[in-house]
Order: C-alpha cells, then sequence, then structure tokens
C-alpha cells in the first residue's frame, strides 16, 4: 500500500537471476512485498486459524524457507501486514485533511472517504485489518488496540485543530473520538465480512452523520 505497502508500490515483484540480479536489500524487498500480498490473500480467503505458511508461500510462487527468512510463523505474517495496512489507512487520512475545505462537515468528508476509498482499493489487506486480526492471539490483540488508540487521537488531536478554524464544535472528551473510531471499525468490518452494504464507500454518509452528531451534541 503506497510507498510503505508493497502491494501498491511499482517495482517489480520478479528481480533478475545471475550477475544481473539486484543487491540482496532489493531481493529482499521484493519478495517480502510478494509475501505481503500472498498473505493478504490467503488471509483473506482461509482466514487466520486455516491460513498456513505454506499456503502463503504457494500464493507467493515462493519456497517455504524464503517465507521463514522473513517471518518466524504465521503470527508474524499477519502482525507485520495488520501494521502496513494501518499505517497506510493513517497515511491517507492524514493526507485527506490537509486538503482545504470550504465547510467543517466537507473537511470531515475527505477523511472518510480517504479511509473508505483505501479499505475498498485493497480488499484482501482491509480484510487483515479489520477482520481477521481478531483472531490472531493476544498479541494480534494488543496491536488491534493500540492502532484503535491512535486512530482514536489523530480524529481526536484532528479535530482540535482544525474545527476551531470553521467554529465548529469540539469532542467533549477523547472518549467521544474513540467512541467514532469504535462504530467506523464495526460498520465497516460488518460490511468486509457480510457485503452489506455491497460497496464499502457506501457507509461515508452513515459515517459523517455518526460524527457530526456526537460533535454536535457537544456543542
Amino acid at each position: 500500500m503506497a510507498d510503505s505497502d508493497p502491494a501498491r508500490s511499482t517495482a517489480p515483484t520478479v528481480v533478475p537471476r545471475g550477475r544481473h540480479a539486484p543487491p540482496l536489500e532489493v531481493r529482499l524487498t521484493v519478495q517480502r512485498r510478494r509475501l505481503f500480498e500472498a498473505a493478504a490473500t490467503v488471509f483473506a480467503k482461509r482466514g487466520f486459524a486455516d491460513a498456513t505458511a505454506e499456503a502463503i508461500s504457494r500464493e507467493a510462487g515462493m519456497s517455504k524457507a524464503t517465507f521463514y527468512e522473513h517471518f518466524a510463523n504465521k503470527e508474524e505474517a499477519i502482525l507485520a501486514l495488520f501494521d502496513e495496512a494501518a499505517t497506510e489507512v493513517m497515511r491517507q487520512m492524514a493526507l485527506a485533511s490537509e486538503q482545504e475545505s470550504a465547510t467543517y462537515p466537507e473537511h470531515l468528508a475527505g477523511g472518510t472517504r480517504a479511509f473508505l476509498r483505501t479499505l475498498a482499493e485493497w480488499p484482501d489487506a482491509a480484510q487483515t485489518l479489520l477482520v481477521e486480526i481478531i483472531g490472531a492471539g493476544p498479541r494480534a490483540t494488543e496491536r488491534r488496540d493500540a492502532i484503535l488508540d491512535a486512530f482514536a487521537d489523530a480524529i481526536h488531536r484532528d479535530n482540535e485543530r482544525i474545527a476551531p478554524k470553521y467554529g465548529a464544535p469540539r469532542f467533549a472528551s477523547r472518549d467521544d473520538a474513540f467512541a467514532c473510531v469504535g462504530a467506523i471499525v464495526e460498520l465497516a468490518s460488518r460490511q468486509l465480512r457480510t457485503r452489506n452494504p455491497s460497496d464499502i464507500r457506501e457507509l461515508e454518509p452513515v459515517i459523517e452523520r455518526l460524527m457530526l452528531g456526537i460533535l454536535q451534541q457537544a456543542a
């Protein structure tokens, strides 16, 4: 995803061999990108419980030995993929927040749109970020909790920084921002599990009403 996500990089996924082979660090980057793509596909199709290092390696067109050069096990793979996906979603939302908007609701809509667009463009990674990570063990739960806190902090800080420019209301507390994040994540997770609505981007007006409603209550 983007520069930080192997799935969105424009670098090649196959490297030359022999005397034309690139440096080791380049080969490892390409391998890791392919393994991330494969892991996202396997986790989305099979779920974390039924995914295996062998299945991921096969999907990537690599040996299991290559998989283990990058990850100790499938837990390490899903944690690394989770971090990549979360980082890219936050990056896209941060970029959207820097765009000029005529009103505060338009500003919120820009961030919401960036969030949903990124999930829509990378559905397998989104499945890992929002669904499969839940069943991946205690370390994954801790990582997920930390990311939700980071999202809440980002939304709260953005509101503190931007709302006064528009004379818009502020969150009554950081917990209000976390409540928004929790509801948004559950809405998106449900869509990924059930495909209802058919396109995750259809959640945009629901999320905007949710956030504006909480902010209006704090005014």
